[in-house]
């Protein structure tokens, strides 16, 4: 049971970042990836946004099929809002420091 929970929470981090590589990829704008240098800093094409974005499109919902989301079960939801809210968080502060460096 508790692994569906793991999964819901990862599922709600990786569908969340799908959001922001595949707009700016898809509006043709450079962004920040895993694959960039420096790592997570410097920007990656467009073109590589919207292939991290599907990668992370596909894990977030192959999550999100483990994790059994239920109206019934509600700390099931709350645990993958938790999770979009844990790395739209966390990504909002990391990128405001990134461009104080």
């Amino acid at each position: 049971m508790t692994t569906h929970y793991v999964a819901g929470f990862f599922a709600g981090m990786f569908l969340a970042n799908t959001v922001p590589h595949f707009v700016h990829g898809i509006s043709g704008n450079p962004f920040p990836t895993p694959f960039s240098k420096p790592r997570g800093i410097g920007l990656s094409s467009p073109v590589v946004n919207v292939v991290w974005s599907l990668i992370n499109l596909v894990v977030g919902y192959m999550l999100l099929q483990h994790a059994r989301l239920s109206d019934d079960n509600p700390l099931s939801l709350i645990v993958f809002f938790a999770g979009i809210a844990f790395i739209s968080i966390y990504c909002s502060i990391r990128f405001q420091q990134k461009h104080k460096d």
